[in-house]
């Protein structure tokens, strides 16, 4: 997904610092009143420099705390959130305050206030800084080797999946179910929406007991779990995080499931077997790539028997006219190497074209947004043994990630979308209800 700020884009530093006249001896020295000049006041930010100088509201829930000259390096190399982030995680630059506020006040940021001799001032400012070009964090990633073939999509999973298990579990809570949540109602906790997520995908999957359910990023294994206890199915998960099949695995075997269910440490593209009678797809078609998509839902189709259905689930762009894929941006570098998201209706187009008939779609954006906020109180709450177990760098980036994350569904950035389709039968069957059966419409 895309991240949903482009907080602090400073105003002409793309420019040549001879196009202003700018020399050693002419930049204006820097301090907080020059992020005061592009915040507006009303945003209710505050600003303190590593010089000792402040400037706005210093009583504000919202700080910025600009500690190093590296973090001012680091904004002005690039000025966009690459640049924010890397302060951030760094260390050269704090937010005093929640994460989400202090994106929600800065995003979108305008600079219509600003005048030429403004824009001027800030060049000749930040101009020196930004050809520095410091080192990035260690945790900035940039993937190698042609995208999404098998060894870079297992790369890219690895480096977001394999955090740890621990980490994970204070975050997600005791369903580690790292996708979006379904709210029977606004005050629902977090597990009983969870509950209902997975509950929706079986009753919408039609699954009677006896009927077999192939998973496919599966993650921790809730979704086969939950079907396999609740509707008496045999159910494959698989996932290319081998942190998160060990965990599923051993899920599944203390609840004495293991001769209904198993979790495989696989490349959805490996696996053998065919003749499902559902198949569920919750949180991988990110990972797939726009391109793909043909051979990823005809892949899924020709795993269903006649008349099985299969559900997708996946974070979207609003627009089909939005780019799949932003090399540079936060998500990009330091979350989901690769991730690609496309609009609602190219993911319905490609599944039709497949074979697929589309019975029902839905989006859930609102409910995506409780639960990015539900994650970013589970890090606050357990923050020292995240930092304890991952370091302060990983905490960091999770929490700016699902603070701008939540930000992004709520304004209509991204969205989520779950569409059920069904593999008719050559006569035309598709052993559908008249009307949908599963309690929602």
């Amino acid at each position: 997904m895309r991240l949903s700020f482009s907080t602090m884009t400073l105003p002409l530093l793309s420019v040549r610092s001879n196009s202003w006249g700018v020399t050693s001896e002419s930049f204006l020295p820097f301090g907080a009143g020059t992020f005061s000049m592009i915040v507006p006041a009303e945003r209710g930010v505050g600003f303190r420099a590593y010089d000792g100088s402040t400037a706005g509201p210093q009583d504000s829930d919202v700080v910025l705390d600009v500690r190093t000259p590296r973090a001012v390096e680091y904004l002005a190399g690039s000025p966009n959130q690459i640049g924010l982030a890397r302060a951030y995680v760094n260390g050269d630059l704090e937010i005093v305050g929640d994460a989400y506020t202090a994106l929600s006040r800065l995003y979108p940021l305008p600079l219509d206030h600003l005048t030429w001799s403004d824009k001027i001032a800030l060049a000749r400012t930040f101009a020196p800084y930004a050809f520095k070009r410091p080192a990035p964090p260690a945790l900035e990633r940039r993937q190698r080797g042609r995208r999404h073939s098998k060894r870079r999509d297992a790369d890219a999973i690895h480096h977001h999946y394999d955090v740890s298990n621990r980490f994970y579990s204070y975050v997600l809570g005791p369903s580690m179910a790292y996708t979006c949540a379904v709210y029977p109602t606004a005050d629902a906790s977090l597990e009983t929406a969870q509950e209902e997520k997975f509950d929706l995908v079986c009753r919408k999957l039609g699954l009677q007991p006896g009927m077999r359910l192939l998973d496919v990023g599966c993650g921790w294994g809730g979704l086969v779990l939950h079907a396999v206890k609740n509707y008496g199915v045999n159910a494959i998960g698989v996932t290319l995080s081998q942190q998160q099949a060990l965990w599923g695995q051993e899920a599944i075997d203390d609840a004495g499931l293991g001769s209904s269910a198993q979790i495989r440490f696989s490349d959805y593209r490996d696996v053998p077997e065919s003749g499902f009678d559902a198949v569920s797809s919750i949180g991988l078609t990110e990972h797939i790539g726009r391109a793909n998509y043909p051979s990823y839902f005809s892949f899924l189709y020709g795993k269903l028997r006649a008349e099985g259905r299969m559900l997708n689930h996946t974070i979207t762009r609003p627009s089909d006219e939005w780019k799949s894929h932003f090399r540079n941006s936060f998500i990009t570098r330091y979350v989901f190497p690769d991730g690609e998201l496309s609009g609602p209706a190219q993911v319905m187009t490609a599944m039709n074209s497949a074979g697929f008939e589309i019975r029902h779609e839905e989006n859930l954006r609102e409910h995506y947004a409780k639960t990015c906020d539900a994650w970013c109180r589970n890090l606050e709450a357990n923050w020292d043994a995240c930092v304890e177990e991952v370091g302060e760098a990983t905490a960091k980036v999770w929490g700016l990630y699902m603070a701008g994350s939540r930000l992004g569904f709520e304004r209509n950035e991204v969205q989520l979308h779950q569409v059920l389709g069904v593999r008719l039968h050559p006569d035309g069957r598709a052993d559908f209800p008249l009307r949908p059966d599963w309690g929602s419409v």
